[in-house]
């Protein structure tokens, strides 16, 4: 019997060998999905931040409603599972935000664990990312995003804390983004969740990543800023030939 979406999306991320991250592009559009599959990729993770650059807004400004339809556009173009980005969930109750990231098709969904540039309370959030559990059963793989070293918090116990309870309230992931390389291996040792990483300007390469630990790599709106910079080059080329 053939696997579902879901159970698909979930499987690449066990079992893989040392130093085979699950390495997930983020499309910001429809187009840009069918190129990253068309590659050859087995499956994509929405950037918050590149859909939300693409439709005109800055990160962490773009309405509920229309981030829903962007990742919905994204999903109905390819084959491939899609894991959403839907930032701390815009304040919807967890049984509202469970049916509408099922309604865009996607199976899975990135929850941080700040708001306003400060921390959530962890064990509130662990009991909140719990309820989206229940309510999404095993229909979504949630990627629980920890952002202490993004907001000053340095300590690696903290990131620690937050991953074991983020796991213990049932997420399949863990992200701690901006973590510092070095950081990866003390993370690994204390539990076997996945942990997702995205890298850096000026950072490891993403086989070194592997070696440290990360079993999966995203790049959040990295890809969308590395395509911004050949249009503008195709612009100022075209403009060139035009005499501009």
């Amino acid at each position: 019997m053939a696997l579902t979406p879901v159970a698909t999306f979930r499987a690449l991320h066990h079992g893989r060998p040392p130093g085979d991250p699950l390495v997930l592009p983020g499309p910001w559009d429809a187009a840009s999905a069918r190129a990253f599959e068309a590659a050859g990729f087995p499956a994509l993770a929405t950037p918050s931040a590149g859909v939300s650059a693409s439709l005109g807004y800055e990160d962490g400004a773009t309405p509920a409603d229309e981030m829903f339809a962007a990742v919905a556009r994204i999903a109905r173009s390819v084959s491939v599972p899609v894991s959403a980005d839907v930032e701390g969930g815009y304040g919807l109750a967890p049984k509202e935000l469970v049916a509408r990231v099922l309604e865009t098709g996607a199976v899975g969904v990135n929850l941080e664990d700040s708001e306003a540039g400060a921390l959530k309370d962890p064990r509130r959030h662990a009991d909140w990312l719990a309820e989206v559990r229940a309510e999404a059963g095993d229909a979504l793989f949630v990627n629980a995003r920890v952002d202490t070293y993004l907001r000053g918090v340095r300590e690696v116990s903290e990131t620690i804390g937050r991953c074991r309870l983020y796991v213990e309230a049932g997420a399949d992931c863990v992200y701690p983004i901006t973590i510092p390389p070095e950081h990866l291996p003390l993370l690994r040792a204390r539990f076997a969740a996945p942990v997702n990483v995205a890298p850096l300007p000026g950072g490891p390469p993403i086989a070194d990543l592997a070696r440290l630990g990360a079993t999966r790599v995203t790049f959040g709106p990295g890809l969308l800023h590395r395509a911004l910079a050949a249009v503008r080059d195709i612009a100022d080329e075209v403009r060139g030939a035009a005499g501009g």
